[in-house]
């Protein structure tokens, strides 16, 4: 890694870092009015731009708006909303008025929102029409457990439940309140991450990781202000909302928001009508794109191409330089970290790519490989925990799970000099990192990261299962996908119809990404002698290895 470069990613941001420091400032009151902070592309390629001047006005409106409901510094705040012109005008709103933004995924099903509103304490939730079902009760007379906020359709009649656009036109046009600065240590998001057992961490983001995830545009990104940038991620989970929105709207570049769903032709469409020059996505985009390739993908003005989320297998890379003749480049981060480790794309930092590895240690990160029984740095070559150095990593934003110091102090080690990833990896004698395997029980599938307790929670609340357990697969599009292990009770007979009552349970109860593709009915599960259930023996049976 290139010592000056990492010297001025570890001084830079101190904006970020003020005791001052206010959100709608740093996001969107600093930069020119005229210049265009989202392009918003319907599947018709329809296009509309919105600059920042809007987002000053239109995000006041939402911060009186929220403030008559309320709403205050600190308060937390859902947003269960897909890519549009609303989106960022509402996060900034929440965040001019110094509350904290929980981002709900649309795909998650009731249960799964219930969880992160209720871990939150969030009392209002910002939803689009299409979602607002999923936060009302059973019971149509009945009030809703958080005042709902829906963004479009016709005007709702359940109780406690109000049409954005009503709001709006009842907040002054020219509010011109003072936005709430909360200092460096005050919070953007309360952004929740599944793990492997128990129910999922609330991970708070602080005005001061902004720096980071500043300087990973800048730095593995190589984003210049002359480029035409489209992140696919969804802002749903941290990659999208971390570097589609939060990055851009920093460093007051102009960023593309896909207001449809995934498919490979509408993508190649936007990557051609568009001119797209600077283009993130997880490797299942990739992997999609491979499988249904354009005619004319060469004349494509792509000139950076980025992949995070999962390990980059050395297929998409060849194909990326022989189809779109450029290289797809590897980055490996984490919600509790941001981007720290990647196959860079700025001058000053590139190096050739070696097939497995994802990288360096990013400008601002220190990176390390420890022994699996003691806090030891390993010889390169050997496969150990990958773990930052808190000591020499002035990026470093994460303070601790929310409310749950359990938890935190399982990823320090005692004397807090290393932040544990619950990855492995190896180190050459160069510096490159190679990823070995993740915190085992983490599914992660197309770049989402699926936690099996919150899927078995859920196949265990069906009145003819016993247990379940839920481990990863191979798949060649998706990286992974879920395969569930069920113990039946005393009496149920296994059949081809209870497998899709199980998979159509999860999809209405948790997730429709998250669906077990295959469900297997078993006599019992492997366990240790303490009872916990041995999901490695799991995985050698489902094909993993």
């Amino acid at each position: 890694m290139n010592e000056d470069a990492s010297t001025i990613a570890g001084n830079s941001g101190a904006e970020y870092r003020a005791t001052d420091a206010c959100a709608a400032w740093l996001l969107c009151d600093r930069h020119a009015g005229q210049d265009v902070a989202f392009r918003v592309v319907d599947a018709d390629l329809a296009t509309r731009e919105v600059t920042f001047a809007e987002l000053a006005r239109r995000s006041r409106q939402v911060a009186y708006a929220l403030s008559e409901m309320g709403i205050r510094a600190g308060d937390a705040v859902g947003v269960l909303m897909g890519k549009s012109a609303d989106l960022p005008a509402v996060l900034l709103g929440i965040w001019r008025l110094g509350a904290v933004h929980v981002p709900l995924f649309t795909a998650f099903a009731r249960p799964a929102i219930e969880v992160r509103l209720v871990g939150s304490g969030a009392a209002v939730v910002i939803a689009d029409a299409d979602q607002t079902s999923k936060l009302l009760p059973a019971d149509t007379g009945a009030a809703a457990d958080w005042q709902v906020i829906q963004v479009g359709g016709e005007r709702p009649e359940a109780p406690g439940c109000t049409l954005f656009a009503d709001l709006l036109a009842a907040a002054p046009a020219d509010s011109q309140a003072e936005p709430v600065s909360v200092g460096a240590d005050g919070l953007l998001l309360l952004l929740f991450t599944s793990g492997t057992t128990g129910a999922p961490k609330p991970v708070p983001v602080p005005i001061r990781a902004l720096a980071s995830i500043e300087r990973y545009l800048l730095d593995a990104v190589d984003l210049r202000p002359e480029d035409v940038f489209w992140n696919a991620a969804d802002p749903g989970w941290a990659y999208g909302l971390y570097y589609a929105l939060l990055g851009p709207l920093a460093l007051g570049r102009t960023s593309i928001l896909l207001h449809a769903g995934f498919s490979v032709e509408l993508t190649w469409r936007v990557l051609d009508a568009f001119g797209v020059t600077n283009f993130a996505a997880a490797p299942t985009i990739y992997r999609a794109l491979r499988a249904e390739p354009a005619a004319d993908e060469r004349s494509l003005p792509l000139r950076r191409a980025s992949s995070a989320g999962e390990p980059l297998t050395p297929e998409v890379v060849s194909w990326a330089r022989d189809r779109l003749g450029i290289e797809v480049r590897d980055h490996y981060g984490q919600t509790e970290l941001g981007m720290v480790v990647g196959n860079a794309w700025r001058a000053e930092l590139r190096e050739p790519v070696v097939p497995g590895s994802m990288g360096y240690p990013l400008p601002g990160w220190s990176c390390a490989v420890l022994a699996d029984d003691a806090d030891e740095v390993l010889p390169p070559g050997q496969v150990g925990r990958l773990a930052i150095d808190t000591s020499q990593s002035p990026l470093l934003w994460f303070p601790g799970y929310q409310g749950q110091p359990d938890r935190t102090a399982e990823r320090f080690t005692a004397d807090k000099r290393w932040y544990l990833t619950g990855d492995t990896a190896a180190q050459d004698a160069d510096g490159r990192l190679y990823f070995s395997s993740r915190d085992d029980d983490v599914i992660i599938m197309a770049g989402y990261r699926i936690g099996p307790f919150e899927v078995e929670s859920v196949l265990a609340r069906h009145e003819l299962v016993a247990e379940a357990a839920v481990v990863g697969a191979p798949d060649e599009l998706r990286g992974e996908v879920l395969v569930a292990y069920v113990v039946l009770r005393a009496g149920a007979q296994a059949s081809s119809e209870l497998e899709q009552e199980l998979q159509q349970l999860v999809k209405r109860e948790y997730a429709a990404h998250a669906y077990p593709r295959t469900v297997h009915m078993v006599d019992e599960l492997p366990k240790t002698p303490s009872g916990k259930i041995q999901r490695f023996k799991l995985r050698d049976r489902a094909g993993t290895g």
